[in-house]
């Protein structure tokens, strides 16, 4: 009341004489009157330039402002905020990754244009434009979980009483102390107290605080408690609260990892060995894989050789030196398709010999190793024959025997836990495994969980080999004898097997294997020594497409040899073999070595054979031959195939190899590599010359052919390789990309001449046939094709002397091109729709054609004349008509001569009719208008007709036609970041980056980039209820566009851009149906914005806000009205830092943007409100955090600076805070401090009607209780608290950045803002840092402990909750821990469920049970957060009370500020923030006394106990700060009047409080701090002289006695009946201290409600009620009130008891005595509805006398009372 009273508002003097009820509300309107309505109601009209928060106000033109500032004008640090680092921006070439120690490219030979273009992109270095400081933002730097708890590392460890109360039982005391206290009170006389006096003697006091007992001056005492303050605090306030959202991170990048070679799952397989029964000649082995079900070899094979040298020694003949690289026993099988249909298959061959593979296989099955005596002879005779056949026929190779093992099998098995890896135990084939396990496995294993990385590695010893069938040798039968193998009744198991063992390693590969060769026999690193025996790469031929650019020369061509039919061929042909040689020419020389060799023989040969079935006219085979095709294939280059027939008896006169067939396949056609399947014929004679030119199938003259010149040799070619595309489209297209720069025309393409004159058809028909190429091959080469697109645009081909403009033509066919890119590679899309490949294209692999980064003229200079026609010129209309008549070389497709303008041309000429000088705002550009577009004359013309591409690109854009500008928005971001790379490299390479923003490009150039984000944005608008995905991705792409020309362009245009966006969005919301996602749209749309690396200087930071020119007055919230507590008027400049006025939107236009989408979602009538907060919030929070984390911004004035963009934050949340989350406990708790100051307290006026126990408790002026929070207003929710209320989660979020604009800004301009605050708004501002200590109030590490099994129930009932809390039945610990059991810490969530976005401690993962030390660390974190969010609230006090100190409404703000400081110390509070908040607290009561000791009781009862828990506490520098601000407290008031009876009064109550009903009380710490006053009493020399130490001595001993008692009733604990009896002893020794009694009667009530002894309860608070009436009849005598304690004897009898207070005892207006709230007609009323509420528990009828008697009593006293 005082306080309402002190702002001059009418209040009752006494109840007897107060006005009718209506006066209240009168107040209460008179108020929200002056408030000038609800918080909000300025919000979207308010601002200083008059534009509503709805629409975007017009940007400073950004470059003017900086040419106008001089660069040194700003200090030290802050100079680096004025503009962007000259080394911003930068080029860096980055050698390409190359896995091999040679390069593999071929020699500088001759090259013809394809294999040149290959070698060119295959060799250059990456190009990349950095932008030196991108990794700063939060885009490329997020704040994650794992990085915040990197930085939270060092942290100290706070100090918590709940944490060290642990498992301490209150019963610390020492026991001899507890014996010789534990007198009855009967025993020792209340008056004596001789044992008390001499164990308080005997105590040891706390340490004293050194300067406590000077006398200093006030500002002295703030300045030192302010330095004490700053120390050892967290620089970073957001490391300590949990990371910002993920999901909502939309600017979230990353730079796209380099293009590299494509690998599958890779496995590593080592041959061992191989033996046999009998080893009598040299036998061969070869790997490869092979794929089932897809009926696939899927890699090349593996040649392994595994003899001894004695058996390698029978082939010395033909051998020469055997190359390193055929030695290689292991080999790495690549597999990117895992499946369980996969098959290592094993095929052995010998040398050939006579008979066929049956009779060759015989000795092998029938002869064993045991009876090698026995059949020694036969064995003599085989070894003889085979040394025999090497030396004859030792070059040709015979079919001998196969297995395979099933891979899926040993990854399976190999994964068993319980199998040795080293095991090398016999393994029957791995077939035989699967037969045996049954056919259930096979349901069970899909693609999905088949793996071939990361099995254990496994041993394996095959055992039982096939022998060859002659006719069933093909891939074909392979195929049907492996679908067979994996059958349970294979036929494979009648046959009789060979028997042998070949033992094999099987692994996953290691990352960077040693001693590695690449398929091409090129060393892999790290390759240490090249004489060690080497591990091959086996090239993989995948299952299925693989979609992977190519990155290194390949240029491989295998040879597949399958059947040949020479059943009709006349002669002794029968033991058949192929010669296989690569011609480069006709002549037999002409061979080049390019075919790979086997094992144990030289690296490449210039001619293979085929191996030999004996007798068979018709053989089949599974040859592959590997070829190392040449760099430059031309048109005689082809394979020569000859036909041999073998004869394996040596006869006389007959040679061993007879030539009877050939045939040959040119291998160019049209300048296409030939591959695929061929059926040729073959020639009995021999070619005849200039045969290479033309394929077999021309019947030449006088040639004879097998029968008759039928296909009877058929053979496949398959290249690998990364020169030649073998797609016709892109071959064709290719080609003539490839003539047009060599200008070779005549040209022949398949069966057409081209020449000049036709060539320009061919190659607009291949642009646009380039959507029908493979998948494949598309991607594999996408890199070429776009790079010739490229081309194609930016150098446009000169025919007949003619320029060509393809523009239009590559436009489409590159939107062609990336659709079906993205299509392709669908599945590995990232998270916003970019295809990594064709994003790592343009980081990497991009560049301008012919501008060389070393070149810095590389790209010509930009004319100025194109440079100084920018926008604002104000040219003439017909400049434009004049040239667009000059068709250039931008004009897509222009066919006809230069001169005539196309009809679209025409058509946009004619709805263009705005002259470009206007501002483009209200220009055809403008959202709506028609995005009119001209043809320009040419920037360079004459010799050298060079585009530049992103001015190209912007121009087709914007005149696509509809199917391809829908192609081009389904991948907008491709193009936009094709664009911003062209820009940067024209910059860089140019040498422009010194030109200044406005003139680094034409203004044509601009005019295109508006219409273009006019039209996107108007895309993203209308798409956005249709494809709401599209339209997200565009909205992204678009922003990201905009913030990349931030970087490169005038940066005002880009505003204006930007605000010409918003505009297109505001004038849609209007009619829009679903608002919320459009809204969504542009806060994600704002946020990538926001994100820019130097958004803080985007903001102009360092130019001081200006108020405007313009004469019109101020109409923004806070400068309407008048300050409270400035002389002189409140300066314009410093309100509109902290509101969203228009001079702040314009000159902090980013962040304007920002807080001024928070503002919106923030309003209470907001669409998605819910939503919305989420996302703006969570916006501003990730920004924060990335200014916390920010180098650049380390230093606490570059801090303050950055600060001053989020001023408006604390007017938000202060005029948002109705709707905040209240973190206080119960309903009405909220302290309404804003209503404190500007009406009377709202709930005094409606008890009448609302009135029930608790609150008529609470007003009766009851003590707090310990943790409680002060309930300053019950009224009903005013008007401003409707709308969407904020989930606790985003008004926690919103209350920490809140903290962090409090932390960081600087104090001085905090004061000067506060200092015009009008009283409501200061309200508001106290009651916004109460919420602020509520929220993040530490929960206790058991809270932590505790959740793992928690799950969030509703609060309990709030009544009872209530009455608990006034009653005082409940500690603050135990109401905490409880609280922890029973909610959420943070209130009730929206939807309760656990989320580490929601609950705070969280934050490691979403894994529900943790480990001790994460909940240690997320204790020790929140410990931190805790601590320091109340420091901050403690600076701003500080501030605040500064601000206040001279003012006439002083009284009631401080009488606020103290409020927060109480609940702050009655809260959950680490040492360090006690120490500085009873610091604060001394300094507050030496400055403002009259706050406690003048009229207002409740104040001083709150601290009193405060500061008697605090002096209980276990940490000693608690009580050290605790028991000196008691000291002087009492001190304090000693002074004022010479004694403090008020203090005594308080503090002797408020610890019968807390001993009677705090659970985990220390009375052994509380007796150091009773001695540590003492022994300040008796060093205080300013006081010797007076009474004051005895007065101090005495109430010590008084209070030790109180804890004495305590003692006892500790001792009684378990027995109720003695307690109770005790506690009565205690309130009846109080008879002559009111007060005293009082509390002790409620102190039973409370007890005997716990033990569920209602009556009894009811009778303590008839008791207190007739003690209240007596005092009450004692001051005066009214009519209405019970007539002292007499009117209550029809209760009780007893009840006369309370009559001993009387005259002769107690002067009712002596100081400090019957002060409470209780001794009020308010208090009666409320004790006796406490009484009442008691009565109605009682079991009905038990108590009916009783319960009837309070109800007669109570009704005529509420009538009479009239409230």
């Amino acid at each position: 009341m005082r306080l309402a009273r002190s702002l001059g508002f009418p209040v009752p003097q006494r109840l007897s004489s107060c006005p009718p009820r209506t006066v209240a509300s009168e107040v209460r309107k008179q108020v929200s009157r002056e408030r000038s309505g609800s918080p909000h109601s300025s919000r979207r009209s308010g601002s200083s330039l008059g534009v509503p928060l709805t629409e975007v106000v017009e940007p400073l033109d950004f470059e003017d402002v900086l040419l106008s500032r001089p660069p040194d004008a700003e200090p030290g640090p802050l100079r680096e905020l004025v503009e962007f680092p000259c080394d911003d921006l930068g080029l860096q070439r980055q050698p390409r990754e190359c896995r091999t120690t040679e390069s593999g490219i071929p020699e500088d030979g001759k090259l013809d244009a394809q294999a040149r273009a290959a070698v060119e992109m295959y060799t250059e270095d990456w190009v990349i434009v950095c932008r030196r400081y991108q990794h700063l933002s939060a885009a490329y730097s997020p704040i994650t979980t794992e990085t915040q708890r990197e930085r939270q590392k060092g942290l100290s460890r706070q100090v918590f009483e709940q944490d060290t109360s642990g498992d301490e039982r209150s019963g610390l005391e020492d026991s001899d102390d507890s014996r010789r206290c534990s007198g009855s009170p009967e025993d020792t006389p209340r008056s004596s107290g001789a044992s008390g006096i001499f164990d308080l003697r005997n105590l040891a006091a706390d340490s004293l605080l050194p300067s406590l007992l000077e006398r200093a001056a006030p500002e002295d005492v703030d300045r030192r408690n302010e330095a004490q303050r700053r120390q050892n605090r967290p620089r970073a306030l957001l490391t300590l609260y949990p990371a910002p959202d993920e999901d909502e991170a939309v600017e979230r990048c990353s730079h796209p990892e380099p293009p590299r070679e494509h690998f599958g799952q890779r496995i590593l397989v080592k041959c061992l060995s191989l033996k046999f029964e009998i080893e009598i000649e040299p036998i061969f082995g070869i790997l490869a894989l092979y794929d089932v079900r897809e009926k696939k070899k899927i890699s090349e094979n593996f040649y392994f050789d595994l003899n001894s040298d004695s058996m390698k020694g029978l082939l010395r003949a033909h051998g020469t030196h055997p190359a390193i690289s055929t030695l290689a026993r292991s080999a790495i099988f690549s597999v990117t398709y895992p499946s369980p249909d996969i098959f290592l298959v094993i095929k052995l061959e010998k040398v050939l010999q006579q008979g066929d593979i049956s009779e060759c296989c015989e000795p092998y099955m029938v002869m064993k190793e045991v009876d090698t005596a026995k059949n020694k002879e036969k064995l003599e005779k085989l070894r003889l024959a085979a040394e025999q056949f090497c030396t004859r026929l030792g070059r040709y190779r015979m079919p001998f025997a196969w297995t395979a093992v099933h891979l899926a099998n040993i990854v399976s098995s190999a994964g068993q836990p319980d199998r040795d890896s080293d095991s090398e135990g016999e393994r029957r084939p791995a077939w035989t495994d699967r037969r045996r396990r049954g056919p259930q496995d096979r349901a069970s294993s899909g693609d999905d969980t088949c793996s071939f990385s990361g099995f254990r590695p496994a041993t394996l010893t095959v055992t039982n080999f096939f022998k060859q069938e002659a006719e069933r040798l093909s891939d074909e039968d392979l195929f049907k004898f492996l679908a067979d193998m994996r059958r349970p009744s294979s036929l494979l198991r009648r046959l009789r097997p060979v028997t042998a063992q070949l033992k094999i390693d099987i692994s996953p590969a290691p990352e960077n294997p040693h001693f590695c060769l690449s398929p091409e026999l090129l060393h892999v690193k790290p390759y240490p020594d090249p004489r060690g025996r080497p591990t091959k790469e086996i090239l993989e031929f995948p299952a299925r497409e693989v979609y992977s650019p190519h990155t290194c020369y390949r240029n491989l061509l295998y040879v597949y040899p399958h059947s040949l039919n020479f059943s009709s061929r006349q002669g002794s042909v029968r033991n058949l073999t192929v010669r296989i040689q690569y011609m480069a020419g006709e002549d037999p020389s002409q061979a080049l070595p390019v075919i790979f060799g086997k094992s144990s023989c030289s690296e490449f040969t210039r001619e293979a054979f085929t191996p030999v079935v004996y007798h068979n006219k018709s053989p089949e085979f599974y040859e592959e031959f590997k070829l190392c095709l040449p760099a430059c294939v031309t048109d005689n280059h082809h394979l020569l195939f000859t036909f041999y027939h073998v004869s394996c008896q040596p006869r006389p006169g007959t040679a061993l190899e007879m030539p009877v067939g050939f045939t040959w396949i040119p291998l160019l056609q049209h300048g296409r590599l030939r591959t695929g399947p061929f059926c040729l014929p073959v020639s009995v004679d021999q070619p005849p010359p200039s045969y290479s030119v033309l394929t077999p199938d021309v019947a030449l003259p006088g040639m004879r052919w097998v029968d008759g010149h039928k296909g009877v040799f058929s053979v496949e070619l398959m290249a690998a390789s990364s020169v030649h595309p073998q797609d016709p489209h892109l071959d064709k297209f290719f080609t003539l990309v490839h003539v047009l720069e060599e200008g070779a025309f005549p040209f022949r393409l398949k069966d057409a001449v081209l020449s000049e004159g036709t060539v320009e058809q061919e190659l607009r028909a291949s642009l646009s046939a380039l959507r029908l190429a493979s998948p494949e091959p598309l991607v594999a080469f996408s890199h070429h094709v776009l790079d010739k697109l490229v081309r194609l645009v930016v150098r446009p081909p000169v025919i007949s002397g003619q320029m060509v403009n393809l523009g239009r033509g590559a436009f489409e066919a590159m939107a062609h091109v990336v659709s079906l890119v993205h299509r392709s590679l669908e599945a590995v899309q990232d998270a916003r729709g970019h295809c990594p490949l064709l994003a790592a294209y343009i980081y990497y692999a991009f560049r301008l054609p012919g501008a060389e980064p070393n070149l810095p003229g590389g790209a010509p200079p930009v004319t100025v004349q194109a440079a100084t026609l920018a926008r604002g010129s104000g040219r003439p209309a017909s400049l434009y008509l004049a040239r667009s008549k000059s068709v250039s070389s931008s004009n897509p497709d222009l066919a006809v001569a230069p001169g005539s303008v196309d009809d679209e041309v025409s058509r946009i000429l004619a709805s263009k009719g705005v002259d470009r000088s206007h501002s483009w705002v209200n220009s055809a550009y403008a959202p709506g208008g028609t995005k009119a577009v001209l043809r320009r004359a040419p920037p360079y013309c004459g010799a050298d007709p060079r585009q530049l591409l992103h001015e190209e690109l912007a121009l087709q854009w914007v005149v696509s036609s509809s199917p391809v500008r829908e192609a081009v928005l389904q991948h907008a971001w491709f193009f936009f970041q094709l664009m911003v790379k062209s820009m940067a490299l024209h910059l860089l390479l140019g040498q422009r980056l010194d030109t200044p923003r406005k003139l680094r490009f034409p203004g044509r150039f601009l005019d295109d980039i508006t219409a273009l984000v006019g039209s996107v944005g108007m895309e993203v608008i209308t798409r956005v209820h249709k494809d709401a995905e599209l339209a997200e991705r565009l909205n992204a792409s678009l922003a990201f566009f905009l913030s990349d020309l931030l970087s490169l362009a005038d940066r005002g245009f880009v505003f204006n851009l930007v605000r010409a966006h918003y505009k297109q969005v505001a004038t849609r919301l209007q009619s829009a149906p679903n608002p919320t996602a459009l809204l969504t749209l542009r806060l994600d749309f704002t946020r990538i914005l926001c994100s820019h690396e130097h958004y803080v200087t985007l903001n102009l930071p360092c130019c001081p806000l200006s108020p405007p020119a313009s004469p019109s007055p101020s109409v923004s919230s806070t400068t309407s009205q008048s300050s409270t507590f400035s002389s002189q008027a409140p300066d314009p400049k410093v309100a509109s830092m902290f509101e969203l006025s228009g001079l702040f939107r314009q000159q902090h236009f980013l962040a304007g943007l920002l807080l001024t989408e928070l503002a919106l979602a923030l309003e209470p009538e907001a669409e998605g409100a819910s939503l919305l907060h989420k996302k703006a919030i969570s916006a501003v929070h990730t920004l924060l955090c990335s200014h916390d984390t920010d180098p650049r911004y380390a230093e606490a004035t570059v801090k303050a600076r950055v600060a001053e963009l989020y001023l408006p934050l604390l007017s938000l949340a202060r005029d948002t805070l109705p709707r905040l989350h209240d973190f206080a406990e119960g309903p009405g708790q909220r302290s309404r401090l804003a209503s404190m100051l500007d009406s009377d307290t709202e709930g005094e006026g409606d008890i009448g009607s609302t009135i029930n126990p608790s609150v008529a408790m609470a007003i009766a002026g009851g003590p707090l209780a310990p943790g409680s929070r002060t309930s300053i207003s019950q009224g009903p929710p005013t008007a401003s608290r409707s709308g969407c209320p904020l989930s606790a989660e985003s008004s926690r979020t919103l209350l920490v950045c809140v903290l962090w604009v409090l932390k960081n800004a600087e104090p001085a301009l905090l004061q000067r803002w506060a200092a015009d605050l009008a009283l409501p708004q200061l309200g508001r501002l106290l009651d916004l840092l109460y919420l602020c200590l509520a929220a993040f109030e530490y929960k206790g590490k058991k809270a932590f402990e505790r959740i793992n099994s928690l799950t969030f129930k509703k609060s309990l009932d709030m009544k009872a909750r209530l009455e608990e809390a006034i009653l005082g039945t409940i500690g603050a610990r135990q109401e905490m821990v409880r609280r922890s059991r029973e909610r959420s810490p943070f209130g009730n969530q929206e939807n309760v469920r656990w989320r580490k976005s929601v609950t705070h401690w969280k934050q490691t993962s979403d894994r529900v049970d943790k480990t001790k030390d994460e909940m240690e660390h997320e204790a020790l974190v929140d410990g931190n957060l805790a601590t320091e969010a109340s420091l901050v609230v403690l600076d701003t006090l500080e501030i605040i009370v500064q601000t206040v100190m001279l003012s006439e409404a002083r009284e009631s703000v401080l009488g606020a500020v103290l409020k927060v400081v109480l609940y702050s110390l009655g809260s959950a509070q680490s040492a360090l923030f006690l120490q500085h908040g009873l610091a604060t607290q001394r300094a507050l009561v030496s400055k403002f006394p009259e706050l406690l000791f003048e009229e207002d009781t409740e104040l001083c009862a709150d601290l009193c106990l405060r500061l008697l828990r605090h002096c209980g506490s276990r940490i000693s520098t608690i009580r050290t700060h605790a028991s000196a601000s008691l000291y002087l407290l009492m001190r304090q008031n000693y002074e004022i009047g010479h004694n403090f009876a008020r203090v005594k009064m308080q503090v002797t109550m408020s610890l019968s409080s807390l001993v009677g009903t705090t659970q985990n009380f220390s009375e052994e710490h509380l007796r150091r701090s009773l001695k540590t006053i003492l022994t300040y009493a008796e060093e205080d020399v300013g006081l010797r002289d007076s009474t004051f130490a005895e007065q101090v001595q005495d109430l010590m001993f008084n209070l030790h006695m109180i804890l004495t008692d305590t003692v006892k009733m500790k001792e009684h604990q378990e027995d109720p009946e003695m307690l109770i009896d005790l506690m009565y002893r205690i309130a009846r020794g109080y008879q002559g201290s009111p007060d005293l009694r009082l509390t002790w009667l409620q102190n039973m009530a409370g007890k005997h409600a716990e033990l569920g002894n209602h009556a009894e309860a009811a009778q303590c608070m008839v008791h207190a009620a007739a003690l209240v009436a007596e005092y009450l009849a004692l001051l005066e005598d009214s009519r209405h009130l019970p007539v002292g304690c007499v009117s209550f004897q029809n209760i009780s009898s007893n009840v006369l008891e309370e009559s001993a207070i009387s005259d002769d005892i107690l002067s009712p207006d002596e100081e400090g005595f019957c002060s409470g709230k209780h001794f009020t007609e308010l208090g009666l009323v409320g004790l006796l509805e406490q009484a009442a509420a008691y009565f109605t528990m009682v079991r009905p009828g038990a108590a009916a006398q009783g319960s009837a008697g309070v109800s007669a009593d109570l009704c005529p006293c509420l009538s009479l009372l009239g409230t």
